[in-house]
């Protein structure tokens, strides 16, 4: 199954799908005129049912196979959204709405999973369903969160659910996966410390905020480098502070704090949650002040299951020859993993070459990655649910 021929006649268009995505970005569940284009496009190629609106503005595509004995419905799942930054790539196709970007290829996703949409209608060279999952949302919103949970999986009997990212610094036409833990859990937290703020000439009448703060952001540290098996993987980050006061005079009253932490391990993650709120708490009332901390968890681990991946790999081998098999985890989170807590599956990455990594404004998806894609998406199918 190396790349497949159509994917090479198919290019000039899936890659003019792509582009089309890359000049109209839409951010988050606002994604009308994606979702609508994907819904049509599915229609075109004769789908035996496209579903709008799962998960608010996703869309399902069902294509079932010549024949169905078994019963089989494998799920393959593609992103959709945009990030909210300015392109700095001076592309001819370039976003025409400024503040919004593809700036992580998702609308390279999209179109190779378009792009596989239209071989397999054409083809079905399978014994089963396939069930197309183009999802609004990964960038922060919880898409694939809210598609589980309007009843996505059960709905459509969907039984093992696979997806790809594309990823800079890995050759165009090659992959990489790992079993297990492959991208990190990602909660947030927002810190209030409130002291007794005065005159910067009177620090003895004051209980100083800022000075608190910055006991806590060094104590907080101690929880990776003191507190976390060194061989198990943790950050802690605290991102933003900011005073109720920026004269160069006023001892504040207040600070507000807000960071990340990023986690591999469930046990590691609930021990960080309640070492940082006891850290926080304790250090405030040490100095003087008090403190409110709210923690609130976000994407879960993207585990990738044992025998789904042998098979991710299996494809991918036979796409591309070469595929790492143990790449190392990343501390990025994926919302996909909501889907892998209720199925068994895989999460592969996609070379993109030598580019910009993701989230960058000078950062574009490669269409030479476009018949990999696709090749791995279709192959995955046909691979799991061989025809009779």
């Amino acid at each position: 199954m190396p790349v497949k021929n159509r994917f090479a006649e198919l290019l000039p268009e899936i890659t003019a799908w792509r582009r089309d995505f890359h000049e109209h970005p839409e951010l988050m569940f606002d994604v009308q005129r994606t979702a609508g284009k994907v819904a049509e496009l599915l229609r075109d190629f004769g789908c035996d049912e496209v579903v709008e609106g799962i998960g608010r503005t996703g869309v399902v595509g069902l294509i079932r196979g010549r024949t169905d004995s078994a019963g089989r419905v494998i799920g393959l799942r593609a992103d959709m959204d945009a990030l909210p930054i300015n392109e700095a790539t001076g592309l001819d196709y370039a976003s025409k709405t400024p503040g919004k970007m593809h700036a992580c290829g998702h609308d390279g996703h999209t179109a190779m999973l378009l792009g596989a949409a239209k071989y397999l209608a054409e083809t079905r060279n399978f014994d089963g369903t396939v069930a197309l999952i183009f999802q609004p949302a990964e960038e922060g919103g919880g898409g694939g969160r809210e598609m589980v949970q309007d009843g996505m999986l059960d709905r459509f009997g969907i039984q093992e659910v696979y997806g790809m990212h594309n990823m800079p610094g890995i050759p165009v036409g090659t992959f990489a996966i790992r079993t297990g833990a492959i991208m990190a859990a990602a909660d947030q937290f927002d810190i209030v410390v409130t002291g007794k703020g005065g005159h910067a000439a009177k620090p003895h009448d004051c209980i100083d905020t800022t000075v608190v703060a910055a006991h806590i952001v060094v104590a907080l540290q101690t929880i990776a480098s003191r507190g976390v098996d060194p061989l198990k993987q943790v950050v802690v980050s605290v991102c933003t502070v900011a005073t109720d006061s920026t004269a160069h005079n006023v001892i504040p009253q207040q600070v507000v704090m807000k960071g990340t932490v990023r986690t591999m391990d469930p046990k590691v993650q609930d021990y960080v949650e309640q070492r940082l709120s006891e850290i926080v708490m304790g250090t405030a009332t040490a100095l003087g002040a008090s403190a409110v901390v709210q923690y609130k968890r976000g994407y879960p681990v993207t585990v990738n299951a044992v025998e789904p991946t042998g098979h991710a790999v299996k494809v991918a081998q036979e796409v591309a020859g070469q595929v790492d098999t143990d790449t190392a985890p990343l501390m990025g989170a994926e919302d996909f993993s909501f889907m892998l807590n209720e199925r068994p599956g895989a999460y592969i990455f996609l070379g993109n070459g030598d580019t910009a990594m993701v989230h960058h404004p000078q950062y574009n998806f490669d269409d030479d990655a476009i018949p990999f894609g696709s090749s791995w998406y279709a192959g995955m199918a046909e691979a799991r649910m061989p025809a009779a």
